[in-house]
């Protein structure tokens, strides 16, 4: 029998642990790993540790996260740049004093004024557009962000709530396995049972203890890894994970394909580059048309006591347009096909997610049907009849374990399928563009 490998952070590490004799029920809504009973009969005991629950964590990952945080003052940052960019230039100022003795009548005095430089009609605004599409992109991609470190934080405490779950049943099992050590043991001094069934329940004992060590730096990894989330001492303490909830998946595979393309932030944020390059090819062949420089002076001329006045428009002519501006169009021209392509690549990759998590979810739900309904049932009156056949004499040590070995193996596989689940949820939540169970009315549409 091959031992089942428990998912956790993209790896997978083999997990072999036992089970007591007697299964207690599983829920696919409830989540409540009952497992077995001990052997006085009691129910097991939990971790002491203070329990938390995931929406406190994306709440604070939320507000403390710094990539979510700096996501968002670089959308705030660009917003500013809106305004700034459909300003006129910054008017100049002009103070001088002319002499001309040479000619007469002699002209001295001061000349003071002020220039403006004016852009060609519609520059100023297509500029502005520019900025305000570059804002809207970093809206969506503050908003990607966002969604993708929830699914980071959601599969990480998916992967912390495992490994609580495995520790709890190891130390468990590591119990019964002493209880088992303690029977072969009584059994082999009468003379009914042989000697290496002692040394086999001791190897299993060995074998849970080093589970244990491996499960520990597993949740202790995990710990760090949401502490670095949430912007916490990587080293401080977190707690326990409450349970989850499996909800099934009852949304059809169009449905999500059609959510991903209307609200999947990543999506929004190449289509409104698109949007951006368009405009910036209409300012790129505006660039053509000149700009204005209009100077207005004021002359004093203290020698007959008089002022006058002068008045000067100047046009930048675009002379070098072969090199400059053809060239600037140039390149808006390919901008804007490299802005088309990378929607067509992101929007098939996000397909592609969708399908993925839809199917995984689809498989998940099956076998977590097919494990709770069949295959751990089975398991557990293969196991009981096997201890109670051990106890007579009519099986051996290794059959009893083997037979512990295949229930723990399955109630495993039906915990991790369940949190395969909920990851696999988490990432459909971020393609799709936030929970699965919000309706389309209460989400932003596309702009």
């Amino acid at each position: 029998m091959k031992p089942f490998i428990a998912p956790f952070q993209g790896h997978f590490v083999p997990l072999i642990v036992f089970s007591a004799v007697m299964l207690f029920p599983w829920s696919v809504r409830g989540a409540e790993d009952r497992g077995i009973v001990a052997p006085d009969g009691t129910a097991p005991t939990s971790h002491s540790e203070l329990g938390i629950g995931l929406p406190g964590l994306i709440g604070e990952l939320e507000s403390t996260n710094p990539e979510i945080r700096a996501a968002r003052q670089r959308w705030e940052a660009a917003k500013a740049v809106v305004p700034q960019v459909q300003t006129l230039p910054d008017p100049r100022l002009q103070l001088g004093y002319q002499r001309m003795p040479m000619v007469p009548p002699v002209v001295e005095g001061a000349i003071y004024g002020f220039g403006q430089d004016i852009p060609f009609p519609g520059k100023l605004s297509l500029k502005g557009e520019v900025a305000q599409r570059d804002a809207e992109r970093l809206e969506q991609e503050f908003n990607a962000t966002r969604l993708r470190l929830i699914a980071t934080l959601k599969e990480a405490y998916f992967n912390l709530h495992f490994v609580h779950k495995s520790i709890e049943i190891v130390e468990r099992n590591k119990a019964l396995l002493l209880h088992f050590e303690k029977t072969a043991k009584s059994r082999y001094s009468v003379g009914q049972a042989a000697q290496q069934d002692v040394f086999r329940a001791q190897v299993e004992i060995s074998r849970v203890l080093d589970r244990l060590a491996v499960l520990d730096q597993q949740k202790e990894s995990l710990h760090a890894s949401i502490n670095r989330l949430l912007n916490r001492p990587p080293a401080g303490p977190l707690g326990t994970p409450t349970e989850i909830q499996t909800t099934i998946l009852t949304i059809p595979l169009q449905e999500l394909s059609r959510r991903a393309d209307e609200f999947s932030p990543v999506l929004l944020a190449t289509a409104k580059s698109i949007d951006r390059s368009e405009r910036s090819l209409s300012l790129a062949q505006r660039q053509y048309y000149p700009d204005f420089d209009i100077t207005a002076l004021g002359l004093r001329n203290d020698k007959i006591n008089d002022n006058g006045y002068q008045v000067m428009v100047g046009i930048k002519i675009p002379l070098f347009y072969e090199t400059k501006q053809k060239q600037g169009v140039r390149e808006a021209l390919a901008g804007l096909e490299g802005a088309r392509e990378d929607y067509a690549a992101t929007r098939q990759d996000l397909l592609f997610q969708v399908k993925d998590g839809f199917v995984q979810a689809q498989r998940a739900e099956r076998l977590i049907t097919i494990l709770r309904d069949a295959i751990i049932p089975q398991a557990t009156l293969a196991l009981q009849a096997a201890q109670a056949s051990y106890a007579v004499g009519k099986v051996d040590f290794l059959t009893l374990l083997n037979s512990l070995l295949i229930l723990q193996e399955s109630q495993l596989e039906l915990h991790g399928e369940m949190v395969n689940h909920e990851k696999a949820l988490a990432r459909l939540e971020a393609v799709t563009g936030g929970p699965l169970e919000a309706s389309l009315a209460e989400r932003k549409p596309r702009s």
